[in-house]
């Protein structure tokens, strides 16, 4: 599932790519990809002519702002991408939905219009988008929102907020950094990360972690996050940006996916555990603590 940096890397190239574009019409290939409202028919109506004017992300979710007050939502999932395209592009198999595009002001008749398309693809079918109409606020629609705790690049998410988080709970650190309600975005691959930059076990529980290691946990996130999104996030299935291009965090991981390769610090061989039903990657000999 996209995480974090994915997902803000899609951010970032839906606000190079979009804003000052209207929506001009679509097509709904799967029902069920539109969360709300109920019917295909009236979330295209609802969108169309409006123009895209800020993409946001709020943990794994994206939400772009658009013209007449709605707002549009957007949660990945699994497999799902947004993609920036030619709208003469073949659809594949797994498009799910499409929206047509125009520069705003740009009249049909002339030659020289672009004819893009934002297309939505998702081949696990689990992704969902959602039209928030403009007298309703964005939680009550997109419910997934109302738990989320802060983001790690909050000025308020500090060493002193986490430690209070983690004091309520003695999960393993590695199942509290996937609580989203604990903070919001990181994922099975920037929890492990992030717990091998702080030097912390990942079956060590959350409430007994001292002052230092939630100080060095707080840095690792920070820095796992801040790599994941310069590298353009991580692909090892199937994400890719709004141009359809991979992320190369994967080629510089610490511990994720490198089963059995030697630690880049010490040279012992990464293990991997199975916690809470998800792949653990750590080095048993760095993260002793």
């Amino acid at each position: 599932m996209p995480e974090l940096p994915e997902v803000e890397t899609v951010r970032i190239g839906l606000n190079e790519n979009t804003l000052g574009w209207e929506i001009e019409g679509g097509e709904v290939l799967l029902p069920r990809a539109i969360a709300y409202p109920d019917q295909s028919e009236a979330f295209l109506a609802a969108v169309t002519g409006a123009e895209f004017l800020e993409w946001q992300r709020r943990g794994k979710y994206l939400i772009a702002k658009l013209s007449r007050g709605n707002q549009l939502g957007v949660h990945l999932r699994m497999t799902g991408s947004l993609l920036w395209c030619d709208r003469n592009l073949s659809v594949g198999k797994h498009t799910r939905v499409r929206l047509f595009l125009k520069e705003k002001g740009k009249r049909k008749k002339e030659k020289d219009l672009s004819q893009m398309e934002l297309r939505f693809d998702d081949q696990r079918t689990f992704g969902k988008i959602w039209l928030v109409p403009s007298n309703q606020s964005t939680e009550s629609i997109i419910t997934g929102l109302q738990k989320l705790g802060l983001e790690p690049f909050d000025p308020e998410f500090t060493p002193e907020h986490l430690a209070a988080k983690l004091s309520r709970t003695g999960r393993p650190i590695k199942t509290v950094l996937l609580d989203q309600e604990i903070v919001a975005g990181i994922g099975n691959i920037y929890a492990d990360e992030s717990l091998f930059l702080g030097k912390i076990h990942p079956q060590k529980p959350a409430n007994s972690l001292k002052t230092l290691e939630i100080k060095a946990l707080h840095h690792g996130i920070i820095r796992s996050l801040s790599d994941g999104i310069a590298k353009g996030g991580t692909t090892f299935s199937s994400f890719q940006n709004v141009a359809g291009l991979k992320g190369n965090y994967i080629d510089t991981a610490w511990v994720f996916r490198r089963t059995g390769q030697p630690c880049h610090i010490c040279g012992t061989v990464i293990s991997r555990i199975k916690l809470g039903g998800r792949s653990t990657h750590f080095c048993s000999q760095c993260q002793i603590s």
